[in-house]
């Protein structure tokens, strides 16, 4: 693993020269250097026509993320920082883990079951009890 890659999971590791950054100005806080200071940061990454991304993973992740992918580019942009740096670690770290959890495999599925004999009779068995319970509340007969 060069330096700059960043790694997704064991088998995953997006290199650096995949990876596009661009920096701009933050709103957020940093006093008077905020309006010097490009310390905002856009990580990109394009997921559709990535050569690293195995074909079976991109489909699973493409049709995940679908609602924020653009063109197949995946953006993350992280300002909660004072620093240039700290930003960027922020958003290696969410594209990470947003890459990872869209990879993540289905759950298994489930399998529907049907209550068993006993239950169902004790659940006739409790409304018996409640029906008589709401009878004796009436008015007494004469």
């Amino acid at each position: 693993m060069a330096e700059g890659d960043l790694p997704i999971r064991r088998s995953l590791v997006l290199p650096a020269r995949e990876l596009r950054w661009r920096f701009s100005r933050s709103s957020g806080p940093g006093g008077q250097g905020v309006n010097t200071a490009d310390s905002r940061v856009e990580l990109s990454f394009d997921l559709v026509g990535s050569p690293s991304v195995p074909a079976h993973l991109r489909e699973r992740a493409v049709g995940r993320l679908a609602a924020r992918l653009v063109d197949g580019v995946l953006t993350i942009a992280a300002s909660e920082h004072r620093s240039q740096l700290r930003n960027r670690e922020a958003a290696r770290d969410r594209l990470a883990a947003t890459l990872r959890e869209a990879l993540r495999p289905d759950p298994p599925a489930r399998r529907p079951t049907k209550p068993t004999q006993a239950a169902r009779r004790r659940r006739l068995d409790e409304k018996a009890r409640r029906g008589a319970v709401k009878r004796l509340r009436g008015r007494p007969s004469e």
